[in-house]
């Protein structure tokens, strides 16, 4: 239905009825964001701002403005009834809902199509935001009305504890059988997994989460349906190597935000520009600044580039740009810096990457192996299978004093193709740039996650020990969580003086050592989640 028909004035009319007489706290506006129109309102609305409703991109964001004018039509209305009611409009952008909405959730269902990698980038990118995060998942199986299903309880228990982790409350959601019927499975499911929860709630009033580094977008997330067709491949790409950088830092515990647009970058000591952030207007500038405070960057790929893509827009770069690879898959050679650890041969680039050559007082750790020729078919005989042949010497991973530089899209072939390599490549180079984090957790596996939260006079790590697991046609599942002994955690102390090291909500004590700056400690046993206090 269009809001700017007869119907919106319908709508909002309906919210101020529920709340002046049905005494409720807030409203969830739900499914906000509708198709593009072009009935006889739209058009002469479109007509009066000189909208081109022909044009694809002018038509979207017509319709982006007209949804957010909604929002607040009705944001208006129903506070002339309650000021202080709780509002919340779901399809409307987070940026709008600023000086909109009262709170932020963020919707995910990972088993219902959502995904793991799209909680683990949405996290982090709300809670930039600055307002309260409600974290809304659901008891489905697969997605929001499928009355059959019920999540694992697993499964359900780490969509809650990963929220909690990362700063934001949790919610269940359900839909009630249309004769009222209570599913008393799925009530028996959700009072087992809060009454845990509740028993954590001191160490969750007013935590905030401690973040050292960002991976930033310039894009507002999640913005899919938002855009024109043609802008839809730009999204998708920017997002792939978002979601690919996210997957990493998870995996190597690093403490870290996917700020929004209009989000500061002030606070962070290293930016991750994944694989095609241009440097153009605000984003060169913030970059630029982040720098002369002293801060540092991983970037990969065409990330830094200027506007026309002619060259690196930022001297630190230490580099000089030459366009694209002229084959789709090459390998790296890693020098005696990069070895350690990584197998003793060339390594695929899984996606095609640009030729760089470096500067004076920019150190090449590792370079481009060519492959004999590109996948083709000559019209007799298929080339397939590509073996490395010559080291070309051009650079492929690259460090100087503020900047560390891959020349590949290490972030999406990591998210395309999972190569470890690809990982083990970004976390040498934070080695070197950032050598101590604010968190250490030697030996641990890649799928526990670690997240760092604060309060008043303690910090807390929470440690989660679960494996989404694909199963059959692509369905992401949880089943039990795991155990992990005799796991070693290294919190750097700073400026922040710990006397008591314990695990709650049990309060069992854990004796720590200090160690080069951290407080060092070891938890004996956690089967799926642990909540370690560092009381000050």
């Amino acid at each position: 239905m269009c809001y700017l028909s007869d119907y919106g004035e319908h709508a909002i009319a309906m919210a101020k009825e529920a709340v002046a007489t049905c005494g409720v706290d807030g409203l969830f506006l739900d499914c906000m964001n509708t198709r593009p129109c072009i009935g006889k309102e739209c058009l002469d609305a479109m007509a009066k701002e000189g909208v081109d409703w022909q044009d694809s991109r002018q038509l979207h964001a017509f319709n982006q403005r007209k949804i957010v004018g909604m929002a607040k039509r009705l944001a208006d209305a129903v506070r002339t009834v309650k000021s202080d009611l709780l509002l919340y409009f779901n399809g409307v952008g987070y940026e709008a809902q600023q000086s909109i909405g009262s709170y932020l959730e963020f919707e995910c269902l990972p088993t219902g199509g959502w995904g793991y990698e799209t909680q683990a980038v949405g996290f982090r990118y709300l809670r930039t935001f600055g307002k309260p995060v409600l974290n809304m998942t659901g008891r489905f199986h697969r997605s929001w009305g499928d009355f059959g299903g019920i999540r694992t309880e697993a499964s359900l228990e780490y969509d809650c504890l990963n929220g909690l982790a990362n700063g934001m409350r949790p919610t269940i959601g359900d839909h009630f059988h249309p004769r009222g019927d209570i599913n008393r499975a799925v009530a028996a499911l959700d009072t087992r997994i809060y009454q845990r929860l509740q028993k954590l709630e001191p160490w969750l009033e007013d935590a905030k989460p401690l973040t050292e580094i960002a991976v930033p977008t310039l894009r507002p997330y999640p913005g899919y349906d938002y855009l024109a067709s043609e802008e839809r491949d730009d999204y998708n790409r920017d997002f792939t190597a978002i979601k690919g950088a996210t997957r990493m830092l998870c995996e190597l515990k690093q403490q870290f935000d996917v700020p929004s647009p209009i989000s500061s970058w002030e606070n962070y000591r290293v930016l991750v520009l994944a694989d095609s952030v241009i440097l153009d207007g605000d984003c060169r500038q913030r970059v630029a600044d982040h720098l002369a405070r002293g801060g540092v960057v991983i970037a990969s790929a065409q990330a830094g580039l200027d506007r026309d893509r002619r060259d690196f827009a930022l001297p630190e770069w230490g580099l000089q740009y030459h366009g694209d690879e002229a084959t789709e898959t090459t390998f790296l050679q890693a020098g005696p810096e990069l070895a350690a650890g990584l197998p003793d041969m060339p390594m695929a680039f899984y996606e095609r990457g640009v030729v760089v050559s470096a500067k004076p007082g920019t150190a090449v750790l590792g370079t481009v192996v060519e492959p004999y020729y590109d996948r083709h078919w000559d019209g007799r005989h298929g080339f397939v299978y590509l073996p490395p042949d010559k080291d070309s010497g051009r650079p492929a991973v690259t460090c100087n004093r503020q900047v560390g530089y891959l020349s590949h899209p290490v972030f999406t072939s990591y998210y395309k193709h999972g190569s470890v390599p690809m990982r083990q490549l970004v976390e040498k180079l934070l080695a070197r740039l950032f050598p101590q984090p604010l968190l250490l957790t030697p030996g641990a596996p890649s799928f526990m996650r670690a997240t760092v939260c604060s309060q008043t006079g303690r910090r807390m790590v929470h440690l989660l020990a679960y494996l989404p697991e694909t199963r059959g046609a692509g369905c992401a599942m949880i089943e039990e969580p795991l155990l992990v002994e005799q796991q070693r955690i290294a919190l750097r102390e700073d400026d922040r003086e710990v006397r008591d090291v314990y695990l709650a909500p049990q309060g069992e004590k854990l004796p720590f050592s200090r160690e080069d700056g951290y407080v060092v400690v070891t938890v004996p046993k956690l089967r799926g989640y642990a909540l370690v206090v560092f009381a000050e």
